[in-house]
């Protein structure tokens, strides 16, 4: 009898339709020589400090590092894991074969792989390796089997991650747990989880310290299209002002008109980031929930293996891409406009290389039913992708017109779609981003070189912005390139290698860290909790924190993979890290710092830091002002006044309050007692002049 064993009960239901078993029994089924049994994920997992020494039980800092001499695996203590265990523990001791048919990546042949050893597994195994479920592939699957050999480098960095994950984080936690923890909290840290938290954190210290300065831009309105002056940004009101006055009686003329042609090809295929990514972006799911809809989507055979980090289909997909379209009945009229001509084979789309396991997501061909709303947005999203990458390029021309007043250069562009090519595809997406940006879409007047006329001049006033909180969407795509953004999808392959994870654990990371109240969400945006802050703060090892050093770790694993790198060289390293870590911490003669006391020293910095930029203000050639830091702000009456490098503003700026006052004006020095007439009466008389604070916030003579 030849035993398969699949990765959940669905599966296995449809692997033994194909096959001829139709005789349940009691957690298999069993005819045609076939014996389908299943797990329910992990089954097996490795032992707990106390089962290697019994004096790990207890937790002490003599005790670390805990390094144990050889891993061993058990079973996870759960009666149904337990009682199905031992159904495939004796299917498998009277197996002529066992036919492994688990989830076709490192995570399902770890799960596999452990459940044969903790069943003594003495029989030749075999691998189902599919990329889809639908009777075809199943079956084509089945034909061509493959020797369990081909995948032991998948299982040693499955193996690796596992034991390295356990390494540090059974250690590091026991670590500063003991050494830094209060009133018996526990200081959770993981390999993974920990730089994906120091992202967030980091991210919320620099929104939270971040100063605004203000700046001013010079445009001008010609025949109702807006140009910006090429000198760019002007750091005081004065410049600008200056500039503004050397055009204000002068016309607009136009010196250069020219064009540039240019495609664009459509958006790259999905791999499971990217369209975690989208779906946060257009429909607000949680990289969890995408998830769970596309593994869905992947059951009902509709989409192919959604655990995958590569956007490109291997070159044997190709012959097949004509009946993937076919089957997409809701899709007739846009499939019929790729199936009339030849379907176009490009390296953008087909490349060998870039594939490993699996190739990227895509429609089986196999017509959807029965999808739920959230499963059909999704399936929606993969679909449009794939019939847009067979379609043209889209045709493009780009406008630049310059222009000078006096001998002030002016400038202003826009882009013109000559040839829709895939847009098509997406015409019902009309807020969808990557089909209409309109400051890249804005149509132009026609222009002529030479002519000229009047124009409307302003200098406006900007504040610079402080980095957007994470998002899941930008949260991932941190993660997949080591905190360095990208939006470039050729420069994003280049760092995968180094990223924090892998596609098929990153959502769950993102689900612990809300779990354990490290972090939050609020609509789209992730903050950390003081809980979070306060473990981030309380870790010295950057290496802990660190994003770009944890990923170099990922990249080593993939390297096992490859048959590139030695699991027992990245063992080595691993526990050597542990113990350097360990006994750092250790070594730390003085006296345990407190969470408080990390944040006192924090708060400490920041004050110096402060004080330091209050001091250089003050030696600066500076007008000497009232402090007026903290008072209600007159305009939104909700805000405090802060203090900018130029002017006074309003904490409420990030909600749309304007408010400045410069610390001088046209020359003259604000004396205590004008900024306090001005605060009260939104007014104030200079040199003959008058000023009004408007209702916008900003000072202007009337």
């Amino acid at each position: 009898m030849k035993v398969c064993i699949a990765e959940k009960p669905s599966v296995a239901r449809e692997i033994a339709a194909i096959l001829g078993a139709n005789s349940k029994r009691d957690g298999y089924i069993e005819g045609n020589g076939y014996q389908v049994t299943w797990v329910f994920g992990h089954l097996c997992t490795l032992k707990e400090p106390h089962e290697y020494n019994p004096a790990w039980k207890r937790w002490s800092l003599y005790d670390l590092p805990m390094i144990p001499q050889r891993f061993g695996i058990k079973l996870i203590a759960n009666p149904g894991s337990e009682k199905q265990f031992h159904i495939i523990e004796k299917l498998i001791n009277s197996a002529e074969e066992v036919i492994n048919c688990g989830d076709a990546g490192q995570e399902g042949e770890l799960i596999q792989r452990w459940v044969m050893q903790k069943a003594g597994c003495k029989c030749p195994v075999r691998r189902l390796w599919i990329s889809s479920l639908t009777e075809e592939a199943i079956k084509e699957g089945f034909n061509s089997l493959r020797p369990q050999s081909d995948f032991d480098k998948l299982y040693e960095a499955g193996a690796m991650r596992a034991i390295g994950d356990w390494l540090l984080g059974m250690n590091a936690t026991r670590l500063y747990t003991l050494r830094y923890g209060q009133n018996k909290q526990v200081l959770s840290i993981g390999r993974v989880q920990t730089p994906t938290l120091a992202l967030i954190v980091n991210r919320h210290l620099e929104i939270e310290n971040f100063q605004p300065e203000q700046y001013w831009e010079l445009k001008t309105l010609y025949r109702d299209t807006t140009f910006s002056a090429t000198k760019g940004r002007f750091t005081s009101e004065e410049e600008g002002r200056r500039f503004l006055s050397e055009v204000i009686d002068s016309e607009f003329e136009v010196t250069d008109i020219s064009n540039k042609k240019g495609t664009e090809s459509a958006p790259r295929l999905f791999d499971l980031t990217s369209l975690q990514v989208e779906c946060n972006k257009k429909f607000g799911f949680s990289a969890d929930d995408t998830l769970k809809y596309i593994q869905s989507l992947y059951e009902k055979k509709v989409t192919t293996y959604p655990r995958v980090d590569t956007t490109y289909l291997s070159e044997d997909i190709y012959p097949k891409v004509p009946n993937i379209l076919k089957g997409l009945k809701n899709y007739d009229q846009l499939v019929q406009s790729v199936l009339q001509n030849k379907i176009p084979k490009t390296k953008k789309v087909f490349d060998n290389s870039k594939i490993t396991d699996h190739h990227a997501i895509i429609p089986t061909g196999v017509n959807p039913v029965n999808l739920t709303a959230e499963e059909w947005k999704v399936f929606d999203i993969i679909a449009r992708r794939f019939i847009a990458n067979f379609y043209p390029e889209c045709q493009t021309s780009t406008t630049t017109i310059m222009g000078k007043v006096d001998k002030i250069e002016f400038k202003t562009s826009g882009k013109q779609i000559l040839s829709p090519g895939w847009r098509v595809v997406f015409e019902k997406e009309k807020n969808d981003e990557e089909n209409t940006n309109e400051d890249e879409e804005k149509t132009l007047p026609i222009f002529t070189k030479g002519e000229h006329g009047p124009h409307k001049p302003d200098l406006n006033e900007k504040w610079t912005q402080p980095p957007k909180p994470y998002t899941e969407a930008t949260l991932l795509r941190a993660m997949e390139t080591a905190g360095k953004q990208m939006e470039d999808g050729e420069l994003r392959d280049l760092l995968k290698e180094n990223g924090i994870g892998r596609p098929s654990t990153r959502a769950n990371i993102i689900e612990t860290l809300y779990k354990r109240n490290y972090m939050r969400k609020e609509r789209k945006n992730i903050y950390p909790t003081q809980t979070g802050i306060d473990l981030i703060l309380t870790i010295q090892q950057e290496l802990l924190k660190s994003a770009e050093l944890t990923g170099q770790w990922e990249k080593r694993l993939r390297m096992i993979e490859r048959s590139t790198y030695q699991s027992n060289t990245f063992l080595g390293e691993l526990k050597q890290m542990v113990t350097s870590i360990v006994q750092t911490v250790k070594n730390d003669t003085g006296k345990s710092i407190t969470i408080e006391e990390k944040k006192e020293e924090e708060n400490k910095k920041k004050g110096k830091a402060k004080a330091e930029k209050t001091d250089k203000q003050k030696s600066a050639p500076k007008v000497s002002v009232l402090n007026i830091e903290g008072t209600k702000c007159p305009i939104c009456e909700k805000g405090k006044i802060l203090k900018g490098k130029n002017a006074y503003g309003c904490s409420e700026w990030r909600a749309g309050c304007n408010l400045r006052i410069p610390f001088s004006l046209f020359g003259h020095d604000f004396t205590p007692d004008e900024l306090s007439s001005l605060l009260q009466k939104k007014a104030i008389g200079i040199n003959d002049k008058k000023f009004q604070i408007g209702e916008d916030g900003i000072l202007r003579e009337i």
